[in-house]
């Protein structure tokens, strides 16, 4: 279970850290614990595979919880960077469902 949580976890590299929710085609969800503005193009970092990412960010929401979730589109991703997240995002429904 820790390895699959992990797996989904990544920090910005300027700041801020958060976890990858889903991954559609160029489409991504991230939650996040700091806010980006619409247009922002943000760079971060999983924490397992030490794989960069970037995100030009299309929509950022506060979360009751004092969170946000951000909605945007991966670009200049890697194959390796593509696998790594389609992993991540694959094993976050399973643990879901099992508990």
């Amino acid at each position: 279970m820790t390895a699959d949580r992990d797996s989904a976890s990544f920090r910005f590299v300027d700041q801020g850290e958060g976890r990858v929710l889903a991954l559609k085609g160029d489409a991504i969800t991230l939650a996040s614990s700091v806010p980006s503005p619409p247009g922002s193009r943000r760079e971060g970092e999983l924490a397992v595979a030490a794989l960069r990412f970037k995100v030009k960010v299309h929509a950022s929401r506060k979360q009751a919880d004092g969170s946000f979730v951000l909605e945007g589109r991966l670009f200049d991703a890697t194959k390796a960077v593509i696998e790594a997240l389609t992993t991540a995002t694959a094993a976050t429904p399973a643990r879901t469902e099992t508990f």
